[in-house]
């Protein structure tokens, strides 16, 4: 079997990490499927995240491990970790506790972007709400 192939249909873990030792984390509502937001792990925070049930990534602005919620106490408590078949992205479902995105939306995509029309370039449009 290929190391492609193996990669692909193996049984052990083996991510095929970027040149920056990361992988992509889409982040789900475990019950709605609502996708929350995109963030990254590297191999610390995935095991930290398998290990703790506390949804851990990588934050490259600030070059350090990031529970989310440890700051704004909107938790995310993993309820499975689902890898892609070449390893190099994981979708994590999640039972988010508060709002998933910094700008206290529920979820980082609150906004669509609509083709651009006569009067100009593409714009975005609000597609949800901050609760309160």
């Amino acid at each position: 079997m290929s190391t492609h192939l193996s990669r692909e249909l193996a049984t052990v873990l083996d991510l095929k990490l970027d040149a920056a030792g990361l992988i992509t984390a889409v982040t789900v509502d475990a019950e709605t499927g609502e996708v929350l937001m995109v963030a990254h792990m590297n191999r610390a925070a995935l095991e930290k995240t398998l290990a703790t049930g506390q949804a851990t990534y990588w934050s490259r602005s600030r070059n350090k491990l990031w529970i989310k919620g440890e700051e704004s106490g909107h938790t995310q408590q993993v309820q499975s970790v689902l890898i892609d078949c070449d390893q190099d992205a994981v979708v994590v479902k999640v039972r988010q506790k508060g709002v998933a995105c910094h700008t206290g939306y529920p979820s980082c995509f609150y906004r669509r972007i609509k083709p651009a029309d006569a009067a100009g370039g593409p714009t975005l449009e609000f597609i949800a709400r901050r609760p309160g």
